[in-house]
């Protein structure tokens, strides 16, 4: 008898239930953190190539109608200009979580690749705050649920995360990540929600030797 061969990616989540626990919580304790009124701000990361794509705007509206009204929405034309060049050190602090927008492997794919930038820039809140993939026709995903692989080269490492096959969104995990950017009043920047002006970390932890395109 041949020996039943079972997919490894025929899951609804990559992490461990423990895990999923654990990060629920983290989750509450950054909702109950968060001072009345207090603005939201979540980045998107996305490489110039995306961005540049005549489907971005559409995403851009499929991201934003997928978080909590109330939430800023900033990306890298919103922030940074000829007069203010990318600093990542100078805006991660004032954010509330980040989207990542990676290259879909092809249509249909579940696996996704960041370039060296948008993979330090996940890397910089991934224990501390709520990190989603954009899976285009799967929605947001927290990348705790996604498989995780660092690529070469070692100069400027890449980031592969797949997402589970049977991935649901009616889930512990995106309900705690989507609460933890839910603003106590959504009229705080309501206007700001198009755009604004001006599985833990060591998994993602080859450090950069070099600079690189995102």
């Amino acid at each position: 008898m041949h020996a039943t061969q079972t997919d490894p990616l025929d899951v609804e989540t990559f992490a461990k239930a423990v895990q999923q626990h654990r990060f629920a919580t983290a989750m509450e304790r950054i909702a109950a953190s968060r001072a009345p009124d207090a603005p939201v701000r979540i980045y998107i990361s996305a490489a110039p190539r995306t961005m540049n794509s005549p489907k971005w705007d559409s995403w851009l509206t499929q991201i934003t109608e997928q978080l909590p009204d109330g939430v800023g929405i900033l990306h890298y034309r919103s922030v940074f200009t000829a007069g203010r060049p990318y600093n990542w050190d100078s805006v991660v602090g004032g954010i509330d979580g980040l989207v990542v927008v990676g290259k879909q492997k092809r249509p249909g794919s579940r696996v996704y690749l960041l370039g060296p930038i948008a993979r330090l820039e996940l890397r910089s809140l991934i224990a501390r705050k709520p990190v989603f993939l954009y899976g285009h026709n799967l929605g947001l995903i927290p990348v705790i649920d996604c498989r995780s692989q660092v690529l070469a080269p070692e100069e400027a490492p890449r980031l592969k995360l797949i997402a589970p096959k049977r991935w649901q969104r009616d889930t512990l995990t995106l309900k705690a990540a989507l609460n933890a950017v839910n603003p106590t009043s959504v009229e705080v920047e309501q206007a700001a929600r198009v755009s604004a002006p001006g599985h833990l970390a060591h998994q993602f932890a080859a450090p950069p030797r070099g600079g690189g395109t995102r």
